[in-house]
């Protein structure tokens, strides 16, 4: 399907309440993370001329757009996250030409390419922050610098303006001689927090933007944008900061409180979007815009990309990936399915007619899903499960976000020891948590080989060769985290040649997105919610002019039915209700295996599951009523 037949379909369905409808109501969205993706100069990290050489295979893939993880110039701490210069492109990755090389291939190919915009903080090296490290300078409030505590000598221990900590271990303020007071960093001390509160800063960002977008790029995911405004008092004061009398939260066992009930969706933050859109996006068509929104609610999710509000297309909730009840993800009770049900129906429900949402399990700061939720303890058990998980997301509303190498089901690295980890979280966390005594040093390494962000970051698995195909077996330097072990059984090669591999299932599902208007746009509705191993649902899209009943005329509907465990599970009460199961258990008419749109099972097999009432373990299918 060509992306004019893509925009037709878009054009003819219902999605966010916009009219028209956007171009990417029915676009799949695949995340790369660039310093994994493909080194082609043999120095261990990914490069955007790597980039460039694997975008036929994009392509056959199916996606429409390309999401670039950082590759700004960066000193690289927190891997490109800290940005010192927006408008270059860092070495490793390569040069200007090289990105406007590969925008233009990419276009060429059908494909939009979506930059990072990490904005809510920069670089200490950037030169906006050098420059504000002098009161005197035009810069000077462009960051959050607080003095020390009252009675306390600054840059002693205990002398932080409170007690926030940061999310990568320690404190959330450090102190900066040159300047004697402390500045705001809620991830590494190298990424201070821009002030977003001082009209300058937003006017260099939209700016900057602007650049971008001139130069061809078509849309930002923008990082942790609903924490650029701050729940300020009155006075411009931070809370337990200065003479504010507002807590600043429950101190932790780490002896630290969370920034994030007081930094993430301010009062201002619909005010900043509606202006960035305005001041960046307005009169320009074709682009996105989604954003990463630690702290937002469902609801807050259907103001903020209801388009007309003029904010963003889209975000990235995270609750369900998160444990419940504020847990540390260090130790956090085993994930279930009651809560990811619970999560995902309330994104579903809250854009029912306005806004829209994004579908994702995996990208570059979760561990893998196959391993996190489903099974990799065997090549079988691995593939099912890959493949209904991806079913299971895949057939909700919204916008899919495929992580790189997620569609051949690679799996967690588990590394052995910390030497092998090169993430700043989880190697800061790891020392603060045993430290503390929060975690014994075996245990914090269990949560490392389940939890860790390093689970994604492995180089992508092209191939069975020593560096799977990442960088050349013969390159003169190792790549810069070790490559997983499984590469001679989960790689690129491999799977092209199998029509029943994982790759290949996330083919039909991208075609699904683009050719069937109910996987598209259609409503969608949970069945069974409380069923403890089966998640289902059902998505109907009434045809326009055609009278509808309870008996489902006039609409085209699909259910889908995923068994979430690695046991056999009996078809639940409505789902069963709903297939049209009568009290023996048989399908009524029969079960006809013309009916399984896509499942990870022969569709005679699944044909005969559902005569029986049951499902085989991972068993997940999608059938047309």
């Amino acid at each position: 399907m060509t992306a004019d037949q893509r925009m037709t379909l878009a054009d003819s369905i219902h999605t966010n309440g916009a009219t028209p409808n956007p171009w990417w109501a029915n676009a799949v969205v695949y995340q790369i993370y660039p310093r994994s993706f493909q080194d082609t100069n043999g120095d261990g990290f990914g490069d955007l001329p790597g980039i460039t050489s694997r975008l036929d295979y994009l392509a056959d893939l199916g996606v429409d757009v390309i999401w670039l993880s950082p590759v700004f110039r960066s000193p690289q701490d927190d891997n490109g996250y800290d940005i010192s210069d927006y408008q270059d492109i860092d070495p490793m990755f390569g040069t200007l030409d090289d990105m406007d090389e590969l925008i233009a291939e990419a276009h060429d190919r059908g494909l939009k390419v979506v930059m990072d915009l990490v904005v809510n903080h920069t670089s200490d090296e950037h030169a906006w922050f050098q420059a504000s490290r002098d009161k005197d300078d035009p810069h000077a409030d462009w960051y959050w610098w607080r003095p020390a505590k009252a009675g306390h000598e600054p840059g002693t221990p205990g002398a932080e303006p409170n007690e926030w900590g940061s999310y990568f271990g320690g404190s959330a303020w450090e102190y900066d001689p040159k300047r004697g007071e402390y500045y705001l960093h809620q991830f590494s001390k190298k990424q201070p927090d821009l002030n977003w509160e001082n009209p300058e800063v937003r006017a260099a960002v939209y700016r900057m933007m602007n650049w971008w977008l001139d130069r061809g790029v078509d849309g930002f995911r923008m990082d942790v944008i609903t924490l650029i405004s701050k729940h300020v008092d009155a006075n411009g004061e931070l809370p337990g900061v200065g003479d504010s009398a507002r807590d600043a939260g429950p101190i932790g066992p780490d002896g630290y409180s969370s920034p994030n009930p007081f930094c993430a969706d301010g009062p201002r933050q619909d005010e900043f979007l509606a202006e960035m859109h305005r001041e960046v996006f307005d009169g320009r068509d074709g682009y996105l815009t989604v954003g990463e929104a630690p702290g937002i609610s469902a609801e807050r999710n259907r103001t903020i990309t209801d388009p007309a509000n003029r904010e963003l297309d889209m975000l990235f909730l995270f609750d369900h990936v998160e444990p419940g009840g504020g847990q540390s993800k260090w130790t956090a009770e085993p994930w279930s399915l009651a809560h990811l049900k619970r999560c995902l129906a309330g994104h579903q429900r809250a854009v029912r007619d306005r806004g829209w949402t994004s579908l994702f399990f995996n990208n570059h700061d979760q561990p893998r899903v196959v391993s996190r939720w489903g099974d990799d303890s065997s090549e079988e058990m691995r593939v099912l499960s890959a493949k209904a998980i991806a079913l299971l997301l895949h057939m909700h509303r919204g916008t899919p976000y495929v992580y790189q190498g997620e569609e051949l089901g690679m799996t967690n690295v588990y590394f052995d020891s910390l030497d092998q980890y090169r993430d700043l979280e989880s190697i800061n966390m790891y020392h603060q948590l045993t430290e503390a005594g929060v975690l014994s040093e075996e245990a914090m390494m269990d949560a490392l080989k389940a939890i860790s962000r390093d689970n994604a970051r492995t180089p992508m698995q092209w191939d069975a060769t020593k560096y799977a195909g990442f960088t050349a077996s013969y390159a003169p330097t190792e790549p810069w985290i070790g490559t997983n072990p499984n590469k001679d059984v989960i790689n690129v090669k491999k799977q092209l040649r199998d029509g029943d591999s994982v790759l290949a299932f996330y083919r039909r599902l991208i075609e699904l997105r683009h050719t069937n208007p109910v996987v598209a746009a259609g409503d969608w509705a949970m069945l069974d919610e409380a069923d403890p191993k089966v998640y289902a649902f059902v998505r109907t899209l009434r045809e326009e002019g055609v009278g509808g009943g309870i008996d489902g005329s006039g609409e085209k509907r699909l259910v889908v039915v995923v068994n979430m465990s690695s046991g056999s599970a009996a078809l639940p009460p409505e789902t069963k209700d709903l297939l049209g199961l009568n009290m023996s258990g048989a399908i009524i008419g029969g079960a006809s295996a013309d009916r399984v749109l896509i499942g990870n099972y022969p569709a005679e097999q699944v044909a005969a599951d559902l005569l029986f009432g049951k499902l085989a373990p991972w068993e997940a299918f999608a059938y047309e009523l």
